[in-house]
């Protein structure tokens, strides 16, 4: 029950009959003209609102907030609810039930540790392409994933049999954010509380969410508030932590016209993350408004929503209309749902009025009728590439990758295939990920493009590795129904598995003898994905250039067999009678298309589709489940061990100390994503975490992935910084996971040079440039760094979701001067430092600046002021507890 209710806001909304207990935003002057995304942060205020955490203050900083002026009012956001997948969900599980033990050591109860907010996980991550372009494939991959799985999964029933308020979708069923906006997303949340005199009432209010992936802003394309939260953020919010946050400026992304013939969705992306990666919109929200939004369907909504992460924005949201309306019809949702969703959104403004433009930070536009086909490469999703001069790119941008322009290899293929390798050729070719999958547009193009291209007699090349990965069960049926799965699987691309696929990293190995001789020669082969991720060493340890592109043109480039290759110019292969076929030839007619969704998406598919789908199949089903509040770890376990970081936690802080004597751990330069800090994919043998796991007796074969075993923080912290593109430039000219140890002078892996530091009581820091952290929500790449002794990462700038974790696990970011860099400050990693100032924080006060010194080996100084990133008061407590989760949980054991 909200405590307060100081504008009276508090109302009753009828629907049909049925009443409703809501927060009105009209009874607060200032708030009809916010934007839409404000609006759903006004109400959610209104609703919360007891006179501490939420303050009558909060409600009114909103209504009267000046669009233009730099962010610098807190508020406390407490989402409906938590969504996760496996690979960062296990380990919220497992902090979970650590926490459990340490409430119960306090001297509290440890069922106080539980969900209070609804939280979903969909197991989504762990199927790995083992098998491909066979119509066996499917089930050989499903029993691998058990196999190396079942202990994690195991793990998680317990979760979801100990835990309340936490459900778990089975593996098969589809990737978490296209089940999200399928089945999960609510768009208008109902539960009953306690009303002002006291009798049960049903609440609504906007759904909103956190999630521990960062594509978890896919849900705006529904008019979903929700963003992407490390686990740690997630974990709190799970416990009843509100989100700290300040009040973001929001960017007014006006759309016009429609998208052309030959252009697709996925092109509309590119543009767009091209163009707000370029404005800079990191800690902003993206709100699209005006006439063009009608025109915008559903799946591209969340198309657009989901490559948010990859602006680098908060959350890039559309408002609520009849497209919504349309959509949640065709999923499956009840009518009564519907209903309240449009009366509630008109009741509170927050249906789309292309006529109003709300006031905005700053404004944008794009008209769709100028959209191109594109894909972006090789290393960043921003790096967009019109498809026209995508050859004279590659082959620019390939003497960063190889010292030749062409190394012709010969192999023999498994099936005695006799052919040539060459730098540029396609080895993976991949339909993949939420961000595509979820859109029938493209997934039809997809389909119909291979029909033409089977027609016409064209194959895929016979060494790129070829696979469809789709993000529901639903994409299969309507393939099935438009007869398109003949020609698909005729060019090799067989559905592997419901699941995030190729683009975590899940590509499984190339075959041997490609593998063999892409290493031998040292080629820089490549991977096209419709995916949204291609950082360096993501997608597979022998592909070194990735690129991104829509559904149709990844079979584009499968029948073409290398990046080197001009789709105008250049035929795909010939006809039985000798006719070159171009990809004009083959490329669907968008009215087909439609006409092709027309006639095969109906209700039913996602009503049938979700009609049990928390149940799973039988090897779900017949997993031993254990039982009990705490669970019993199994000290041999490899995939999951309690976690470390509530040992030896009282109820008293230990005081923030400044640092003195820190050396640096790693030197690094820009755009260093999470994944270059926290790899997902291959463990390899001669790493530290791969001798790890093989001196516990698990074979090669065994190892899975890294983000398979984010349960089990001793490998975790052997694959901190253990990218194997990762250039520390205290070393020249080596990638991978090493450092130089300041100690003995000697080149080591990172985690050996850590475990020497810590053991000489050394404490670490990391140096880096711009947007440090960017990428994934990946709460290990704060785990692990802090677990390796780092004390402080000081950089240029640093993405919204990485610097929030790091303050999670009481690492300190810094920011350097504006305008200046390591190499301008005359800094090369060899010197000493020492930061001065931190102490503040231990009489209440975060300190702006502090005084960074650091000492050269001749006794030079370099001083400078950096400024402290701890943004908010909430983010300066979870600092002084040592962390977030030993915030909530000292609270928690005081029953607070």
């Amino acid at each position: 029950m909200t405590s307060l209710d100081t504008f009276h806001s508090r109302a009753t909304l009828d629907v049909e009959g049925t009443a409703y207990e809501i927060f009105r935003l009209d009874a607060v002057e200032g708030l009809e003209r916010l934007p839409y995304a404000l609006k759903v942060l006004a109400e959610n205020l209104l609703r919360t609102e007891d006179g501490a955490n939420v303050t009558a203050d909060h409600v009114r900083a909103l209504a009267q907030w000046d669009p233009a002026a730099e962010p610098d009012t807190e508020i406390q956001f407490t989402p409906a609810r938590v969504v996760m997948q496996d690979f960062t969900g296990v380990p919220c599980i497992v902090d979970l039930a650590t926490m459990r033990e340490a409430v119960a050591e306090l001297g509290g109860d440890p069922k106080v540790i539980n969900p209070l907010a609804p939280a979903e996980m969909v197991i989504d991550h762990s199927v790995q392409i083992d098998s491909f372009g066979l119509a066996s494939s499917l089930e050989t991959n499903k029993e691998r994933e058990y196999e190396r799985n079942a202990e994690r999964y195991q793990f998680l029933r317990w979760g979801q049999g100990a835990l309340d308020n936490f459900r778990v979708v089975p593996p098969g069923t589809g990737i978490v954010h296209q089940v999200n906006i399928e089945y999960l997303a609510r768009t208008v949340v109902t539960r009953p509380v306690a009303g002002a005199d006291g009798e049960t009432v049903t609440q609504a209010y906007p759904d909103t969410c956190v999630g521990t992936d960062s594509h978890t802003t896919m849900v705006n394309g529904l008019g979903v508030l929700g963003w992407g939260v490390g686990g740690i953020e997630a974990e709190a919010a799970m416990l009843g932590q509100p989100v700290s946050m300040l009040i973001p400026r929001v960017v007014g992304f006006r759309l016009t016209g429609a998208i052309p013939a030959g252009a697709t969705a996925t092109d509309v992306v590119l543009t767009i993350t091209e163009m707000l990666r370029r404005h800079g919109v990191v800690g902003k929200f993206v709100e699209f408004y005006g006439e063009g939004v009608a025109a915008v369907p559903l799946a591209n909504r969340a198309t657009i929503g989901n490559m948010s992460p990859e602006f680098g924005s908060t959350a890039a949201i559309f408002p609520i209309d009849d497209v919504t309306l349309d959509y949640l019809r065709l999923t499956g949702r009840s009518e009564q749902s519907i209903r309240l969703v449009e009366a509630y959104a008109r009741t509170q403004g927050l249906w789309h009025d292309p006529s109003r433009e709300p006031a905005y930070s700053e404004y944008l536009e794009l008209d769709l009728s100028t959209v191109v086909p594109s894909i972006a490469g090789p290393k960043r999703p921003q790096d967009r590439i019109v498809l026209s001069r995508a050859k004279e790119a590659f082959r620019q941008a390939l003497p960063a990758y190889a010292s030749q322009t062409s190394k012709p290899t010969p192999v023999t293929l498994a099936n005695g295939t006799v052919t040539e390798l060459d730098h540029g050729h396609v080895a993976i070719a991949s339909i993949t990920s939420c961000t595509n999958t979820s859109n029938p547009s493209v997934m039809v193009a997809a389909g119909l493009l291979a029909r033409n291209a089977v027609a016409r007699g064209l194959t895929s090349k016979p060494w790129v590795k070829t696979s469809t990965a789709p993000g529901s069960q639903v994409v299969t049926e309507y393939y099935e129904k438009a007869g398109l799965w003949p020609a698909l699987n005729e060019l090799g691309f067989n559905v592997v598995g419901y699941g995030c696929a190729t683009c975590i990293g899940n590509s499984g190995p190339l075959p041997a003898e490609v593998s063999a001789a892409v290493n031998d020669a040292d080629l820089a082969v490549v991977s096209v994905l419709s995916g949204n991720r291609n950082f360096e060493g993501r997608i597979n340890p022998d592909v070194k250039m990735n690129y991104l592109a829509s559904p149709p043109l990844v079979i584009a480039y499968a029948l073409a067999g290398t990046m080197d290759f001009d789709f105008a110019t250049e035929p795909l292969g010939q006809e039985p009678d000798g006719k070159d076929v171009f990809l004009a030839d083959i490329w669907p007619d968008p009215a087909e298309v439609q006409a092709t969704i027309d006639a095969t998406i109906d209700r039913e598919m996602y009503a049938s589709g979700y009609a049990d789908v928390f149940a799973g199949d039988e090897r779900w089903r017949g997993l031993d489940t254990p039982e009990g509040e705490t669970f019993a770890w199994d000290e041999d376990s490899t995939y999951v061990r309690k976690a470390p970081f509530f040992e030896g936690l009282t109820m008293a802080l230990t005081p923030v100390e400044d640092i003195t004597g820190a050396r640096v751990l790693a030197l690094l330069g820009d755009s260093v994503t999470t994944d270059h800090i926290s790899p997902a994919g291959a463990i390899k043998a001669d790493s530290p975490a791969g001798r790890y796991l093989a001196e516990r007796g698990v074979e090669r074969k065994d190892f899975n992935s890294y983000g398979s075993r984010r349960g089990n923080h001793e490998v975790m912290i052997r694959g901190t910084f253990a990218n194997i593109r990762l250039r520390n430039q205290l070393l020249d000219g080596v990638e991978g996971g090493y450092t130089r140890n300041f100690l003995t002078g000697e080149q080591e892996t990172i985690f050996d040079a850590s475990q020497a530091y810590q053991a000489a009581g050394v404490p670490l820091v990391v140096l880096g440039g711009k947007e440090y952290g960017s990428g994934s929500s990946r709460d290990w790449a704060a785990k692990g760094t802090a677990l390796l002794g780092v004390k402080a990462v000081i950089c240029e700038s640093f993405e919204r979701i990485h610097r929030s974790n790091l303050i999670g696990m009481g690492v300190v970011p810094l920011q350097l001067p504006a305008g200046q860099t390591t190499a301008s400050l005359g800094l090369d990693g060899t010197e000493t430092f020492s930061i001065e100032g931190l102490t503040a924080l231990n009489e209440g006060v975060t300190p702006s600046t502090v005084r960074v010194t650091a000492v050269k080996d001749d006794g030079g100084q370099v001083v400078f002021d950096a400024v402290v990133r701890i943004d908010t008061p909430g983010e300066a407590d979870y600092f002084r507890h040592g962390g977030i989760l030993q915030y909530v949980l000292r609270h928690l054991a005081r029953g607070e």
